[in-house]
């Protein structure tokens, strides 16, 4: 019973999370062409605006020991500076990605449950890509 609660949580969570992502025209094509052309700061502040939400979120997290679901401490471990390159290419990856489908893996679903049934072709490719991952996982350098 208890799993069943965790995933109808995660589940009203996502779904208000789509729909401010729908309300906010962060999945707007046109609203990412317009970024990537910077014609407009529309996505900017909205990029901005989560840095400074994630900020916040951070140090609450880090000053009041917040725990998970679980019980257990969330931690964060610190970011080893030597591994630059791989941000560099990881980050490269992702923003080409967004530039070509014009949406990142979150848009992805709202797009989809908004009906804009041609997602299912990203949809499916990023569920394949993170299950390929997931198998190579232990071959990768990280």
């Amino acid at each position: 019973m208890k799993v069943i609660k965790e995933y109808l949580l995660y589940l009203i969570i996502g779904t208000l999370f789509g729909f401010v992502l729908i309300k906010s025209e962060v999945v707007s094509w046109f609203r990412i062409q317009e970024m990537f052309r910077f014609d407009d700061i529309h996505m900017y502040g909205i990029i901005g605006l989560a840095i400074i939400v994630g900020m916040i979120s951070v140090q609450l997290i880090k000053r009041f020991n917040v725990k998970d679901m679980d019980g257990n401490p969330i931690t964060i471990p610190p970011k080893d500076p030597g591994q630059k390159t791989r941000y560099i290419i990881g980050g490269s990856m992702f923003g080409l990605g967004w530039a070509l489908l014009g949406a990142c893996p979150g848009p992805m679903f709202a797009l989809l449950g908004s009906g804009l049934t041609i997602m299912i072709i990203p949809v499916l490719a990023a569920m394949a890509g993170t299950y390929t991952y997931g198998i190579l996982r232990d071959k990768l350098p990280h």
